[in-house]
């Protein structure tokens, strides 16, 4: 019989453990430094377009292009991490990402700022496109769908905290502190990450190679099942950052009229973020993630429909509830993406890879889209745009419900599909 430190090798870290504990809290801070990093320039776009003398749609590219850049590298970064491994990856996106981050805080021009957004975008990649593929291999199966919602909940923490910093910091003393101080808050999550992140045990390298690259690609192109849950991340993506793009645009004018610091304070609705990945991933490893993603959908469409009176209680209220269920969707479809490839003989991280590719096109296109709706109908047009989306999400998620599993011997919606993954 093996022993048990074997058999924790064989089947993965399980809670209780202090190596889960490690990875559980590394990759916590890991999301939290790359999405305060990402979005560190959205709760100040008003600021950059009044600094730089561009318009607000013109604005929208300070985050745009870093999404973009982001997504655009997931298609290297991904397949890469299938045969380097993946804690070195993690390691070297967390610190070039820092490094750019100052780098922003100085940038002397508008479009030096969008280059250095741009190649920040770049650098973010490497987290993303390896952290739920290594949740995958190195956790015990059982607890694959709870990991990645608490892994998620990390991003929703990090996205609250760059746009909480930055709003307040860049009201005080300006935007370049605000810039700053989200590069300080990456060095110290990235120190945090290489104290704690234990190196990938039971990580197997694919082959290497154009030709195995294009082979593995068709595969991750090829299931329907995984087609839709890419969809599913491009829309819901978009729906969100089409409504926080525009918000403080909307809090700055009429009947709201707050400055940067006050308008921040409603990303405060971001830790429900954390709580609703963390519960529906629960809920996924308990009933199925197939029953469990139409009710995300519909917690968001119902938030986003709420943020249109011109009540500032009921406009928080909306935000809450798009909020908690944009991550509760996101959690599931991101920790099913791996689980179905694994089932379905397709290279993790190079799904996971493309479901991000998508994610963050869908934010890149629909949050500039979202400028000219502003400019164009106003709220109203922000919310329509997002409602759209959210439709589109809500419909691929039924349609995952008719989707065959590819996991043989399971019954359709059955918690076991779900904790082996192919749900």
């Amino acid at each position: 019989m093996p022993a048990p430190a074997e058999m924790s090798t064989m089947t993965g870290y399980r809670p209780g453990s202090a190596a889960y504990r490690r990875v559980v809290v590394a990759l916590f801070a890991a999301g939290v430094a790359t999405f305060a990093t990402l979005y560190s320039t959205q709760a100040i776009l008003p600021e950059l377009a009044s600094q730089f003398g561009v318009s607000s749609t013109a604005s929208t590219l300070a985050v745009s292009l870093t999404t973009l850049g982001l997504g655009a590298a997931l298609l290297v970064t991904g397949p890469l991490s299938d045969v380097s491994g993946r804690t070195r990856l993690i390691h070297l996106s967390l610190a070039a990402s820092a490094v750019l981050a100052a780098g922003c805080a100085l940038a002397p021009t508008w479009p030096a700022l969008l280059g250095l957004r741009l190649l920040q975008g770049v650098a973010l990649a490497g987290l993303p496109a390896v952290a739920t593929a290594y949740l995958r291999e190195e956790l015990h199966p059982s607890t694959h769908a709870r990991a990645a919602g608490l892994y998620i909940g990390g991003t929703a923490l990090g996205g609250m905290a760059g746009r909480l910093l930055t709003g307040a910091v860049a009201e005080a003393w300006g935007w370049r502190w605000a810039l700053a101080a989200t590069a300080a808050l990456g060095v110290s999550c990235a120190l945090a990450v290489r104290a704690l992140l234990p190196p990938s045990r039971r990580f197997a390298a694919g082959p290497a190679g154009a030709r195995a690259f294009l082979r593995t690609s068709l595969r991750a192109l090829s299931d329907r099942g995984l087609l839709a849950l890419y969809g599913v991340g491009g829309c819901s993506a978009g729906a969100l950052v089409a409504v926080f793009n525009t918000l403080g645009f909307r809090l700055a004018g009429a009947p709201f009229h707050l400055g940067l610091g006050a308008a921040s304070l409603l990303f405060l609705v971001y830790p429900l973020g954390s709580v609703s990945s963390a519960v529906f991933g629960r809920l996924a490893d308990t009933h199925g993630r197939r029953p469990v993603l139409p009710l995300g959908c519909l917690l968001a469409v119902t938030g986003a429909l709420l943020t249109l009176p011109s009540s500032l209680l009921v406009v928080v209220t909306g935000l809450a509830l798009l909020t908690a269920g944009f991550f509760a969707v996101h959690g599931v479809a991101s920790g099913w993406v791996p689980a179905r490839a694994h089932a379905g003989g397709v290279a993790t991280g190079q799904a996971a890879s493309l479901y991000l590719f998508s994610y963050y096109l869908g934010s890149s296109v629909f949050g500039s889209l979202a400028g000219l709706a502003w400019t164009a109908y106003g709220w109203s047009g922000v919310v329509g745009l997002a409602t759209l989306l959210l439709s589109a999400t809500a419909a691929l998620a039924l349609l995952l419900r008719r989707t065959p599993t590819l996991l043989e011997g399971s019954p359709e919606g059955s918690p076991e599909g779900s904790r082996e993954g192919a749900r």
